[in-house]
Parts: structure tokens; sequence; C-alpha cells
């Protein structure tokens, strides 16, 4: 199968949303608090996943016409790119759509925030040092 970049790259997922076309969605989760973000998301909310979602978008500029590419970034602290509120907004209108269940939007909004929050907490206990048990932890005498 020919790569849908000249250089090789290939997109996080596919998905077909429509019938002639495939979507291929590039997810970023990037760190509200990562020194690199600091300065811009203390001053405006969202704006590390609106940076992850550009650089994304320029990482795959030469994809193939035939696709759709939609960037996804999300932070960890809790903002979405304003393409990530736009697909899941879309998705959910069409799994409503399919299904009948107005709760959907809601459901694809808490599914994605427990997988951050599960990053999250992975990335935490990365950092703390292993320890036998609590007794390492509670020395008091």
């Amino acid at each position: 199968m020919n790569s849908p970049v000249q250089d090789g790259k290939i997109p996080d997922g596919t998905h077909t949303l429509e019938a002639w076309k495939v979507t291929s969605v590039g997810c970023n989760w990037v760190d509200t608090l990562a020194a690199s973000h600091i300065q811009a998301t203390s001053s405006m909310v969202g704006a590390a996943a609106t940076s992850a979602e550009q650089a994304k978008r320029r990482k795959y500029e030469n994809l193939n016409s035939s696709f759709i590419f939609v960037p996804f970034g999300v932070e960890t602290l809790g903002p979405w790119s304003p393409e990530a509120r736009a697909l899941s907004k879309e998705l959910s209108k069409r799994v409503i759509e399919s299904t009948g269940d107005p709760r959907a939007r809601s459901y694809l909004g808490q599914r994605i925030s427990l997988a951050i929050q599960k990053g999250n907490a992975a990335s935490i206990l990365g950092t703390v040092p292993r320890c036998g048990g609590f007794e390492d932890v509670f020395d008091f005498i």
C-alpha cells in the first residue's frame, strides 16, 4: 500500500466519515503546564492544544487530497483545540442520528476525558520513586 504522503509519514488513525473520503485524525495530547507551553497557556485557555493542532496540520500538509485530515489537540488539564471540538460535535451528531441516543456527545467527551486522566495518572506515577509500602512513606518514628 502506498503512503498517503511522499515523506512516508503515516497518520495516527484513519476512519471513514464519508463514503468517498477517508478521514485521518492526528491526535496530540499536550501538557498544559510544560515549560514550553506555560507562557501561552497562562494567558489563553487552550493555547497549547491550538498550537499542537497547527503543528500536526503542518506535519501532514502534503497528505493526499483523497483524505480529509483533522488535527485533534487536547491539553492535559482539559482544553480542546477548535478542530477537536468540531470533530467531536460532528461525530456525536452522527452517533445520535444512528442510535437515537441524545447523550452520545456527553459519552464521547467523557471517554476522551477519562483517557486523558489515565494518561495524567500514568505520567505522575512514572515520576514517583517506587517504595516498599506505606511504612516507607509514613516513617514518623
